[in-house]
């Protein structure tokens, strides 16, 4: 039966189909916008039936045009947190899943979708209920106002709906993002072009390269996503990160020693690497202040209450893994059988 991927040529698109391919699953129809055409380096290594424009893909979809579809796997979205054009962030990541969701639930269709922890805003409780909700930018909300539809279809629902809240996610395939890229990648690129790198300073509560994030790589949302697509029965709005909350300077550090590791250099502590100058801080910039998510952490009680038992990388250990595929060095993950520089 055939799957349809939406945002295919994407960051995490891209990984599902990897993930599906490599579970022999080749009948996919990958949907997107290519007006990026270099995002077609995402998809050269994987095997689909048919690519289609966004622009044409609802309406085929909506008429049956497809046949069979065992799920919608529903990527696509605006994922830019400082986007202020709130009318296409609307249009994109709220009218059209609407659209889709519609046109799924007519012809009994699973749809699988991608939701954000932007959704929470500056809250410190994340769980999937309403009163830890209050986004802070057009993006969250775009995502949060989807959710709200979502729970109020739940109950009459004709097939599975799923909406997943991604917390900082980080791996390969994400080049194509440029500044909304994760900050592991950031910190790689700074690396390997001046011999170090650089984080946000202080700002609220929180010293410089201290503010706290869940950082989750992509095989982990990767997994998550093929468990619900294995469970039909299984509905709901669930988050989807490592349930641990580290500091940026992890992630800086864990870049680092990866890449001083390949070269036989010992690895470094913070302070030291802060004395080297490897490290340093940056002014917090005046645009993100009052839009900015100092800490997260993505409570994963209800997800594992379904039997969802998979461990999570530590960011030393999935950044290690990241920078280990950025360098060739390993191949993509196999399947499972922000801080951004403006994040």
């Amino acid at each position: 039966m055939t799957i349809i991927v939406t945002g295919a040529a994407g960051f995490i698109g891209s990984n599902l189909v990897q993930a599906l391919n490599q579970r022999n699953e080749t009948e996919i129809i990958a949907v997107d916008d290519l007006t990026d055409g270099d995002k077609f380096r995402n998809l050269a290594d994987s095997d689909i039936a048919d690519y289609l424009d966004k622009g044409d893909f609802l309406e085929r979809f909506s008429r049956g045009q497809f046949g069979k579809v065992r799920a919608v796997l529903h990527q696509g979205a605006c994922s830019s947190t400082v986007e202020n054009d709130g009318r296409f962030m609307m249009d994109n990541n709220y009218r059209f899943s609407r659209d889709l969701l519609d046109a799924a639930q007519a012809q009994r269709i699973p749809l699988l979708y991608a939701s954000s922890a932007a959704v929470y805003g500056a809250g410190q409780d994340f769980r999937e209920q309403r009163d830890c909700e209050l986004p802070l930018n057009v993006y969250g909300y775009s995502k949060f106002l989807f959710d709200q539809h979502v729970r109020r279809q739940l109950q009459a629902a004709r097939s599975q709906i799923v909406g997943l809240r991604y917390f900082n996610v980080y791996g390969p395939r994400e080049q194509h993002k440029g500044a909304m890229a994760s900050v592991a990648l950031h910190c790689f690129n700074q690396y390997q072009a001046k011999g170090k790198v650089s984080l946000f300073g202080t700002y609220g509560d929180y010293p410089s390269g201290g503010h706290l994030r869940d950082f989750v790589s992509v095989e982990d949302v990767v997994k998550v996503n093929l468990f619900f697509l294995d469970h039909p029965n299984l509905s709901g709005i669930f988050n989807v990160g490592s349930g641990r909350a580290q500091p940026f300077n992890d992630v800086a550090l864990a870049v680092i020693n990866r890449l001083r590791e390949q070269q036989d250099q010992p690895p470094l502590l913070l302070d030291s690497a802060l004395r080297e100058g490897i490290l340093e801080y940056s002014e917090f910039p005046d645009h993100l202040r009052g839009k900015y998510q100092c800490y997260t952490c993505a409570d994963l009680e209800r997800l594992r209450a379904l039997g969802f038992k998979a461990p999570t990388l530590t960011v030393e250990q999935g950044v290690a893994r990241y920078c280990d595929w950025l360098q060739g060095t390993q191949s993509p993950p196999p399947a499972p059988c922000k801080q951004a520089a403006a994040a």
